[in-house]
């Protein structure tokens, strides 16, 4: 057995190599470099292994006559670059010369050997646990049905070979035979934790989610659960519109008002700032499934939650938020329930100019849509809102033609009911503009 110590009294760093078996580990089998790459996590990592120039564990370490060590390809390429100088130092080197540090080396390989091979062990009792659990869930029901899927959850969720495992052993076809008209909220819980986790292709999407009953499960539970269970609904109906946009059964799901429905209240939700991305995201995707769901959306009072919460909403939701609000003014109905909304004129006029060009069209969209129903009432409240001096903003940035073109049309019919010197004074010009 090799006890080795390296102390450093400036630093106060001890570092301890004990127990190391030199003759367990196959130097002929094992190559450092590929087991580095391995371990590229581990941030423990010895300073005395550290390259001082790439700041990388050393694979050569070579000595240079100052007694510092580097790794070889480090201080050549220092050394080609013309410097005579030890880069740690800077001393004069009075001997190009390097010398291999064969013990160092040793020390090294040895030291990641054993992360390698404990690593490996470790990958090697997650894949045996998970196997074992897929065992167990062939076999058991109720209570220990319930524990067996809460033990795989969160090995999928801890580990990336744990789901591997799954996907390869069957796991999946496992895990949805669970799902059903008559399965229990609290495994459907667990196993959509656990399939929402895995990187599922299309084959066994449509050969083992696809089914009515099953992704029903999936709606009644979105209103049920937790808020995590919440958004793994969630997650789950995207996965499954990402590639399934069209086919008849998805658009009867999305359809659902009981989907509409949870997904607003996973936007409502202010304490979960994940929840309310991901509600939005989903959302957005329905709308652009079937038409027909515009008008649902718009029957269960989206419009006014989603005015609401607009002025709390981080800039990627805001976004989603008046893209949506968009779409569902393109209808009639869509149109009277944005004007019927409290102070809904004064609450999008603040969104012109403010985070994204994206943002400031779909706010000008929402505002002429409102305009259209009602002339002059929208345009009386958005000059006071300060509508007049956004646009002239609008007009003078670097925003898409197009976008310019609607805020100057807008801007000219929002004066007509005004004089010049008033409508000028609403703009907040400086005399230079005016």
């Amino acid at each position: 057995m090799l006890s080795y110590e390296i102390k450093n009294p400036l630093l106060g760093f001890e570092t301890s190599f004990k127990g190391c078996f030199f003759s367990v580990i196959d130097t002929e089998k094992m190559d450092l470099k590929l087991i580095i790459e391995e371990l590229d996590s581990i941030d423990d990592v010895p300073y005395v292994f550290i390259c001082p120039i790439s700041l990388e564990p050393m694979q050569e370490p070579v000595t240079l006559c100052t007694g510092q060590t580097y790794d070889r390809s480090n201080i050549l390429k220092w050394f080609s670059l013309g410097h005579k100088t030890c880069p740690t130092t800077m001393q004069e080197l009075w001997d190009d010369s390097i010398t291999p540090n064969n013990t160092l080396k040793q020390l090294i390989f040895t030291w990641f050997s054993h992360r390698y091979l404990g690593m490996k062990k470790k990958l090697e009792d997650v894949q045996g646990r998970v196997l074992e659990t897929l065992e167990t869930l062939k076999k058991v029901k109720g209570q220990s049905r319930v524990k067996a899927l809460k033990d795989l959850r969160k090995l999928v969720v801890s580990h990336v070979c744990a789901r591997k495992t799954v996907l390869e052993n069957g796991g999946v076809g496992l895990v949805c035979s669970l799902l059903g008209s008559f399965t229990s909220h609290v495994v459907g819980c667990e196993a959509i934790g656990i399939l929402v986790n895995l990187d599922l292709s299309l084959e066994l999407k449509r050969k083992n989610l696809m089914h009515p009953a099953k992704v029903s499960l999936v709606v009644d539970i979105i209103n049920e659960g937790t808020i995590e269970t919440k958004m793994n609904c969630a997650k789950l109906i995207e996965m499954l519109l990402m590639e399934l946009e069209g086919n008849e059964t998805m658009v009867e799901i999305v359809s659902s008002l009981s989907l509409l429905v949870g997904l607003l209240r996973l936007v409502r939700d202010k304490k979960h700032p994940n929840g309310i991305l991901i509600g939005l995201t989903l959302l957005k995707k329905v709308l652009c499934c079937h038409e027909s769901i515009r008008s649902s959306v718009i029957s269960i009072g989206a419009i006014p939650q989603l005015i609401e919460i607009l002025p709390n909403l981080n800039n990627e939701c805001l976004e989603i938020a008046l893209y949506i609000l968009e779409v569902l003014s393109t209808l009639e109905e869509g149109k009277l329930a944005l004007k019927e909304c409290p102070n809904i004129i004064p609450n999008v006029v603040k969104m012109l100019m403010r985070v994204s060009e994206n943002c400031t069209q779909f706010a000008l969209s929402i505002l002429w849509a409102i305009y259209n129903l009602a002339p002059e009432e929208c345009a009386s409240k958005a000059v006071e809102a300060g509508l007049a001096s956004k646009l002239l903003l609008v007009i003078q940035s670097g925003c898409n033609p197009v976008l310019k073109q609607k805020s100057s049309e807008f801007l000219k019919m929002c004066s007509v009911n005004y004089s010049t010197s008033i409508f000028i004074s609403k703009c907040m010009l400086t005399t230079t503009i005016q």
